[in-house]
């Protein structure tokens, strides 16, 4: 069974950064798609940033991008999220997601997630 078992986040002004983990376990991630997601309250689960274990070929949503740095660290089996530049509209629970069934942006095709971390932007 894989679990997804989530640190980092907090509160941070507009301009600040701040650093996710997400350490996996339940088997060997060699191969594979890790994810971020987020949601704010009253929206919907949106995608941030995918990467593969195997290759790290990363993608990101179109509002983080050049802000947000997704990687990996495959000796720890821990996928990062470094956010830097971070905008009051950022805030949202931070939710890590692992081995999906379909496309990879698509919150709805996990089955794995981690519990959840909380990222607010004071402007």
């Amino acid at each position: 069974q894989v679990q997804l078992v989530e640190s980092g986040g907090g509160m941070v002004q507009a301009g600040g950064s701040l650093r996710l983990s997400c350490a996996a376990s339940g088997r060997t991630f060699s191969t594979g798609v890790m994810a971020w997601f987020r949601q704010a309250p009253g929206k919907e689960r949106e995608f941030v940033a995918t990467i593969r274990w195997s290759a790290g070929i990363t993608a990101y949503a179109n509002s983080v991008k050049g802000r947000f740095t997704i990687s990996r660290d495959n000796a720890k089996n821990t996928v990062y999220l470094q956010m830097n530049s971070l905008k009051p509209e950022d805030t949202a629970i931070y939710y890590c997601a692992a081995d999906p069934r379909g496309a990879t942006a698509r919150p709805e095709e996990y089955d794995y997630w981690g519990q959840g971390n909380q990222v607010t932007v004071s402007s």
